[in-house]
C-alpha cells in the first residue's frame, strides 16, 4: 500500500472530522492503526483542532474510498504506483546533530571506518580466548573479565575469567575490542 495523494486527503479530512485511526484505517483499507498514526505524525496532524468526539464517516468519504479501494492484489499493484522514498536530509547537509531515518528496505550506508575492529585486535582476542579460565556467571568476581563467549543457550558458554584491567571490566584483549575510538564524524561537529 502506498499513501497517495488522494489516500492521504481522505486521511487528513477524517482525522480532521476526529475519526479514530482505526476507523480510518478501516475506511482506507490495506494499512493498519499504526501506519495511520505514523502518518498523521509524519504529516504534523497529531493535534485534532476543536473536534472532542468521533464523528462517524460521511456518504462522500465513503464513496471516494470506495473507488481507490481495489478488489484484488493485481488490481492494487496497477492501480497504486510504488511510493518513492521521500528524501530526507542527512546531518551533514542540514547542519544539525539528529540521525539520518533510512526507509524500510534501503540498504545502510557504509558504517564509518574509525568503528572497524582491527585484524590484529581480533587475533589477540582468539588467542587471550585459548588461555581464558573459563568462567561461569556465579564465578565471576570484581577482577574477572566479564566478556561473554558463545551462546548462552548452551552448555558451551562462558566468561572469559583473565584479570581485568583497573576500572574496566574485561581483560587488556577485551578492552580493544569492546571500546572503540570516537568516530571520525563525532569529532567533525566540534
Amino acid at each position: 500500500m502506498s499513501w497517495t495523494e488522494e489516500r492521504v486527503e481522505i486521511l487528513k479530512k477524517m482525522w480532521a472530522e476526529g475519526q479514530s485511526a482505526s476507523q480510518i484505517a478501516k475506511e482506507l483499507g490495506g494499512v493498519t492503526r499504526n501506519a495511520v498514526i505514523g502518518k498523521v505524525h509524519r504529516l504534523g496532524l497529531s493535534n485534532r483542532s476543536g473536534s472532542s468526539g468521533k464523528a462517524a464517516p460521511t456518504d462522500k468519504t465513503k464513496a471516494r474510498t470506495a473507488k481507490t479501494r481495489p478488489t484484488s492484489k493485481t488490481e492494487a499493484a496497477r492501480a497504486e504506483p510504488a511510493e518513492e522514498p521521500e528524501a530526507r536530509p542527512s546531518a551533514a547537509t542540514s547542519g544539525s546533530a539528529r540521525r539520518q531515518i533510512i526507509p524500510a528496505g534501503q540498504p545502510l550506508p557504509p558504517q564509518p571506518s574509525a568503528n572497524e575492529i582491527s585484524p590484529e585486535a581480533l587475533a589477540n582476542v582468539r588467542e587471550v580466548e585459548k588461555k581464558a579460565r573459563k568462567l561461569s556467571l556465579m564465578e565471576l568476581t570484581e577482577r574477572t573479565c566479564k566478556w561473554p563467549i558463545g551462546d548462552p543457550a548452551t552448555e558451551e558458554f562462558w566468561f572469559c575469567g583473565l584479570p581485568s584491567q583497573p576500572g574496566k571490566p574485561y581483560c587488556e584483549a577485551h578492552v580493544g575490542v569492546a571500546f572503540q575510538p570516537m568516530s571520525t564524524r563525532r569529532d567533525r561537529r566540534r
